[in-house]
């Protein structure tokens, strides 16, 4: 058929429909080991069939097969989220029971539908965007941090919380999404960055600009100082902080943080063992001119807050968590406002940075043009 074209995979991750209804009328699907084989099955022959797709017109970019097997399992992981959430029925139940059960909990269906949708969205910009040529680094970036911040929480929650006596077969399924990005990553990361067209006057000028002279700088430091103080925070709290702050925060404004599936807790030390270091260095970065890297790991880093907030403040809102471990509804205010504000200053900065990047240019390195890096 000779398609490296967006249809294509578009078409093939609508098969996703088909197929677990199928795979849930299987007598076969009621054992643990068979579920985990139907997995690895329907994976294979989707990459049989891709490549069957594009023989005439064979992709240039090899990320098109990871991302066009990934957007599959995006549709299936809609499909989780919508029969749980009972919209629909008879499609995915015999995964859930005898698949992955922890998926039933609210931080796995919110996971679901983050990959069923935002995670999908971008699979199809970027099948997109290497159809027509097009450049995607931003996109892919994006996408990265989010997909590893998912698997960072996901895995190890399902591990050392209370679902952890239910691992079974099919929990390997999850492996591709470990080793996958890692070498989606280093591809994206290789690649050079579409910038506006500069001249060296405008890098140079840019460098000269005192901090006073950028507001909109001077509102991200301050950002990223009560980015800090909160991530500390929070990790203290699942680390059993024992003062009287730190209790009356974590029952009267977040009681999910003490839920015992574990996700929040693996959540919070994340949060402070990778996410910690980030906003320090960006507040050099964004004082000391010519930190470039901050060009690729602001998008980065702007898609992982991006999954582990939709997640958490999902998760201490949902009607799957119990009662006692959501948030209280006098507390909603205070607890949503600090939460979205942790949540979109990043992708302010990443905007920033993205939008207006001359400060962060190296002179050195950088010959700046028609908007692209030589070295």
């Amino acid at each position: 058929m000779g398609l490296p074209e967006p249809a294509g995979p578009f078409l093939l991750s609508l098969a996703a429909v088909p197929v677990s209804y199928v795979a849930n009328s299987l007598s076969v699907a009621s054992d643990p080991v068979s579920v985990a084989g139907i997995g690895v099955i329907v994976l294979i022959g989707l990459l049989v069939l891709l490549f069957f797709f594009v023989q005439g017109n064979p992709p240039k970019d090899p990320l098109f097969y990871v991302f066009a097997v990934f957007s599959f399992t995006s549709v299936i992981d809609l499909i989780i989220w919508l029969e749980e959430d009972g919209y629909i029925s008879g499609f995915i139940e015999f995964y859930m029971k005898e698949g992955e059960p922890y998926l039933r909990t609210s931080h796995g269906l919110l996971i679901c539908l983050w990959d069923g949708t935002v995670h999908y969205l971008l699979y199809l910009v970027m099948l997109a965007a290497i159809a027509r040529g097009k450049d995607y680094k931003a996109v892919g970036l994006f996408w990265l941090g989010s997909l590893c911040m998912s698997m960072l929480v996901f895995i190890p929650g399902n591990v050392i919380g209370k679902y952890g006596t239910e691992i079974r077969p099919a929990f390997l399924l999850n492996v591709p999404y470990i080793f996958l990005p890692v070498w989606a990553g280093i591809r994206i990361l290789r690649r050079c960055h579409s910038i506006p067209k500069l001249s060296p006057e405008e890098v140079e000028a840019a460098h000269n600009q005192g901090i006073i002279q950028r507001p909109m700088d001077i509102v991200l430091i301050v950002y990223l100082l009560g980015a800090i103080i909160f991530t500390v925070f929070r990790g203290l709290l699942v680390l059993d902080c024992p003062s009287d702050s730190c209790f009356t925060y974590i029952y009267q404004y977040e009681p999910y943080l003490r839920d015992p599936v574990a996700y929040p807790k693996v959540q919070m030390l994340v949060g402070m063992f990778y996410f910690l270091p980030f906003l320090c260095v960006s507040l050099y970065a964004l004082l000391i001119p010519g930190c470039s890297w901050m060009l690729d790991w602001t998008l980065v880093y702007a898609g992982a807050i991006a999954q582990a907030q939709f997640a958490h403040i999902g998760s201490s809102l949902y009607h799957r968590t119990p009662y006692t471990y959501r948030v209280p509804r006098d507390a909603w205010w205070v607890f949503l406002i600090s939460n979205s504000m942790y949540t979109f200053g990043l992708q302010l900065l990443a905007y920033r940075c993205f939008r207006n990047p001359a400060f962060f240019l190296q002179k050195s390195t950088y010959l700046v043009e028609d908007g692209k890096k030589l070295n």
